[in-house]
């Protein structure tokens, strides 16, 4: 169902949340707007919200973001007819994942449910299977799937089926990794990315890590199902860090369950996941302490991984951080089209603005889940902190706070939701309306120093329908309110 075009707002100061709160919302989200805070409100307050939004996520209706699955037929496809769909020069695997790529922003920017989502995408950076490759595409939308099943679970069965899932397998080498020919590329990864770190292991770990792996199959390039083959399991004595087993079974799940069992119990795994999800959340040298702190409350809850994020809330360290992370390509879309409140429409042509949405990540640095090494979506903000992130997000929040590009299967908001019919309004009271419904916070002096330099207007001046800011000069105003750290960090 299409979304109705957004009659104009009525004029008045926009109601914010109080800056902690707002703090909150926007680490744990993709940009404040009015649905999010009214949200908020009906909860009792950021915490309340954060609380639910942790234990109780259906609590949200979120069809407008559920039903936009259904835009992309192939997102539900088997493996085999994803193959020969490729195979036929249907369609190739790359346009699906492009699609997955494309739901996954415009899910981001409809939902009601951002913890979920932010947690699914944490999850799917750090358990990385990229979306490009010609064989694990056709299990790649599964693996999300799986993902954001346990995205508000415990880790430890998060690993368990990440780690053998055929994407994954795939993607690694080990799908058709055997006793005679261990590969090891998997053992070494699960160790070094998704749970120890890296130098926490030696190579006769990663040859043990590897044969306890083996007899996971993939059929690729035939029927793409995925199954145990006992024959290929290598049996014998394996040692991997504390973790040991006579393993001499020829079905090696049972050793394989307890082995990732082992890892995601570790205190180095522990101390990991502690440390990535501080740098996200937190900043990008978080104190040893929070860590720490972190890592404790993962092993006292049994991995479970709500508890380490009420934590991290609760954390000191968290609540003075307020604006030290910068937003990464695609969460940039994503805020930007939930400020201008965009509306987006199923796409019915080529040049839909859903699809634009894809390039525009990608011409910012990099589109969802397409990081093409196995270390997965870098979290730290140096990455991005570039002149050519700078530009490139500038040249996108122009062409859309002037609804330049993209156009199709979408609609923007006009400059008379701001601008007053009859009464005519200062400009830096107009700013500050601007900067209140985009950026959920009052203009600084600052702000309104930048608005002025870039429209030429005056602080003072009054500006009404006759205006020439109205009439051809309102995108500069936007686009100023975009382009500052208010909005490009969170």
């Amino acid at each position: 169902m299409a979304e109705k075009k957004p009659k104009n707002k009525p004029q008045g100061k926009v109601a914010l949340l109080p800056p902690s709160q707002r703090h909150l919302v926007t680490r744990f989200g993709y940009g404040v707007d009015a649905t999010l805070a009214a949200d908020v409100r009906r909860s009792g307050g950021a915490q309340a919200w954060f609380e639910q939004q942790l234990t109780r996520p259906g609590s949200f209706p979120d069809s407008a973001a559920d039903e936009t699955r259904r835009w992309w037929p192939d997102l539900d496809r088997g493996p085999l007819e994803l193959w020969k769909r490729q195979v036929q020069e249907i369609r190739g695997g790359w346009q699906v994942m492009e699609d997955y790529g494309r739901w996954l922003l415009v899910r981001r920017i409809r939902t009601r449910r951002p913890v979920l989502e932010k947690m699914t995408e944490f999850w799917e950076g750090m358990l990385h299977v990229p979306v490009s490759g010609d064989a694990h595409f056709t299990w790649r939308v599964d693996y999300g799937d799986t993902v954001r099943k346990h995205a508000l679970g415990r880790f430890d069965e998060m690993l368990a089926e990440t780690t053998t899932h055929p994407a994954m397998l795939i993607f690694l080498s080990a799908a058709q990794s055997t006793k005679r020919a261990p590969n090891e590329n998997l053992g070494r990864e699960l160790m070094e990315l998704h749970t120890l770190g890296a130098g926490n292991y030696d190579e006769d770990d990663v040859k043990a890590s590897a044969r306890i792996l083996t007899g996971y199959h993939v059929d690729m390039w035939e029927t793409w199902k995925a199954s145990y083959v006992k024959e290929d399991h290598w049996t014998g004595k394996v040692k991997v860090k504390g973790f040991t087993h006579k393993n001499r079974k020829g079905d090696g799940r049972e050793v394989t369950r307890e082995y990732l069992h082992y890892l995601a119990h570790h205190p180095l795994t522990a101390q990991h996941i502690a440390e990535r999800l501080a740098t996200k959340f937190v900043r990008d040298d978080p104190p040893k302490a929070l860590v720490n702190r972190l890592a404790k409350v993962y092993l006292k809850n049994d991995t479970a991984i709500v508890p380490v994020l009420r934590a991290l809330v609760a954390s000191k360290e968290f609540r003075s951080s307020a604006g030290k992370k910068l937003r990464d390509p695609s969460e940039d879309v994503v805020a930007t089209y939930r400020a201008l409140g965009v509306r987006l429409r199923k796409p019915s042509k080529d040049d839909s603005g859903v699809y634009a949405m894809l390039w525009q990540a990608s011409g910012l640095g990099l589109s969802p889940h397409a990081w093409p090494r196995p270390d997965g979506t870098p979290v730290r903000n140096d990455i991005w902190a570039s002149p050519a992130r700078a530009l490139g997000s500038m040249g996108m929040h122009w062409s859309m706070a002037g609804a330049w590009w993209p156009t199709v299967d979408l609609n923007y908001r006009e400059p008379s939701e701001w601008v007053p019919a009859r009464k005519p309004i200062r400009f830096a009271d107009l700013v500050d309306d601007v900067s209140r419904d985009l950026l959920h916070r009052p203009a600084t002096k600052g702000l309104v120093t930048t608005a002025s330099l870039a429209t030429g207007c005056r602080s003072k001046e009054k500006i009404d329908r006759e205006h020439g800011l109205y009439q051809w000069g309102f995108a500069r105003l936007l686009a100023a309110v975009l382009d500052s750290p208010d909005h490009m960090a969170c």
